[in-house]
């Protein structure tokens, strides 16, 4: 009998919370690029004697994840110490909320593997300090040899929210919607920049089979991947890895893994800690975290419009397409942008349809970000009032917006930059335009008054060339009557 297997997924995801200071101190957050050990202080840095002050806007930016989450905030938590030894942890110890966490028992909906809705639950988001970094080779970039390594406390005593996921997550594409579900909502809470590749969001992934013939592998923690794509492929090189050996009869190691994505394959890095070999404690050096109702609700209040409901919100009030919505809500600024294209009077379909594909085109070109976007919603829809009133042809409107944005002008001025004429040609100017375009074209002219077999292509080519030289500015069934005239068959 053949086995079958059952994958049982939990995710734990560290987000680097959005402060302008450290979780307990004053030294700046700001890391990436920095000179290393120039952002520390003697407490982020362990000295003896220095007592931590913990971060109010921390705390806050926590509570609206939480709440976002539809978790329940825990009104009184404390900090505790973890305890463990490694070279960029200077304490040997981390502070973060471990028997009491900030928020729990919250929940996100995904897509199961059959598109059907499917809740993930959130067991807890807890505070906690980050560790520093060791760069292993000389300080000067030079990699001379696995012996040296050097540590940068930068980063030391940053402020993260953990996310921690119960183990309701059946597979790796699954994972990473959760993954970006949660990454998409606390860029629209402006928790975090939610940056996967800067290390803004890291995520640990806990992944074990549970076999047909009852057999349950050990629990396998995952590190090391920097995007979704990675998590991805290191989830389902683990179900390969895992099943093979539980097929063969052998047993999973409890252990911690590091994915490595050029070798596309995990390695074992050390065995898997529990929560007793951290020998935890309550933070002596902290008073407890004592939130009250009001602070909570008025937090509660200011919650922005969350993308679940932005999306089932266009579904209902814009009757766009879902590949549409998905790409609206993407990112709060871009929803906003095209919020103020509809309420400045474009219809939501031309509005969606323009965004997704010149807008973005253009973002993608320059590798900018909506917000720093040339042409606002207002001139965007004036042009777009054009192409619906038929003053302009998709075609030549596409090419006024490009001069709008390249050079930074107005609709008027860039229509006469580009030489179009708002409003349909016709009549004797697009008789005189048919007629040069005729001139320009003898030899195919010729093929047609031959009653060659080609005739009708080469017809549809001249009327192309027609309506290319008009910038889609003509009727194309004007254009054939006159095409009539000239080209008497």
């Amino acid at each position: 009998m053949s086995l079958t297997f059952t994958t049982v997924i939990g995710l734990e995801i560290h987000v680097q919370l959005n402060t302008r200071t450290k979780l307990f101190c004053g030294c700046s957050t700001d890391y990436i690029g920095a000179t290393p050990n120039t952002n520390i202080c003697p407490l982020c840095t362990g000295q003896p004697g220095t007592l931590p002050v913990l971060n109010e806007r921390a705390v806050e930016l926590g509570v609206r994840a939480g709440l976002a989450l539809g978790c329940t905030i825990n009104r009184v938590t404390r900090f505790d110490r973890k305890n463990y030894f490694y070279p960029d942890l200077p304490k040997a110890y981390q502070i973060s909320e471990f028997y009491v966490p900030l928020a729990e028992k919250g929940e996100v909906t995904v897509t199961d593997d059959d598109g059907r809705p499917y809740k993930v639950g959130i067991t807890r988001l807890h505070l906690e300090e980050d560790a520093g970094k060791l760069v292993h080779g000389a300080s000067d970039g030079r990699i001379v040899g696995s012996t040296q390594s050097f540590v940068d406390y930068n980063r030391s005593s940053v402020p993260l929210a953990e996310i921690v996921s119960e183990p309701d997550i059946t597979s790796p594409r699954m994972a990473k919607e959760y993954v970006a579900t949660l990454r998409q909502m606390v860029r629209y809470l402006g928790v975090s920049d939610g940056d996967m590749e800067k290390g803004s969001m890291r995520v640990d992934a806990n992944i074990s089979l549970k076999v047909s013939d009852g057999r349950w592998g050990n629990r396998v923690e995952v590190k090391n991947m920097n995007s979704l794509r990675a998590l991805e492929r290191a989830l389902e090189f683990e179900i390969r890895r895992q099943g093979a050996i539980l097929s063969d009869g052998g047993e999973i190691h409890q252990e911690t893994r590091n994915w490595d994505d050029s070798a596309g394959e995990t390695s074992s890095s050390r065995s898997k800690e529990e929560s007793n070999d951290y020998r935890y404690f309550t933070e002596p050096d902290l008073p407890p975290l004592v939130l009250s109702d009001s602070y909570v609700e008025d937090i509660e209040r200011d919650l922005p419009e969350l993308p679940w409901d932005k999306k089932a919100r266009y579904e209902r009030d814009f009757d766009l397409p879902q590949d549409d919505i998905s790409v609206l809500t993407e990112q709060k600024d871009l929803a906003e942008y095209f919020e103020a294209c509809v309420e400045a009077g474009a219809s939501p379909a031309r509005a969606s349809n323009w965004i997704r594909t010149e807008v973005l085109r253009v973002l993608n070109e320059k590798g900018g970000h909506i917000s720093e976007f040339s042409l606002s919603p207002t001139a965007l829809v004036e042009l777009l009032r054009m192409v619906e009133g038929k003053k302009l042809s998709t075609t030549a409107a596409k090419e006024v917006f490009d001069a709008m944005i390249s050079r930074e002008i107005s609709l008027k001025e860039a229509i006469d930059a580009c030489g179009v004429t708002a409003g349909n040609l016709s009549g004797d100017g697009l008789t005189s335009l048919i007629r040069s375009v005729l001139e320009a074209n003898g030899d195919v002219v010729d093929v047609i008054r031959s009653g060659d077999d080609k005739k009708d292509k080469k017809r549809k080519f001249l009327q192309g060339q027609v309506m290319k030289e008009a910038r889609g500015q003509a009727d194309p069934r004007e254009v054939a009557k006159i095409l009539d005239i000239e080209l008497p068959r």
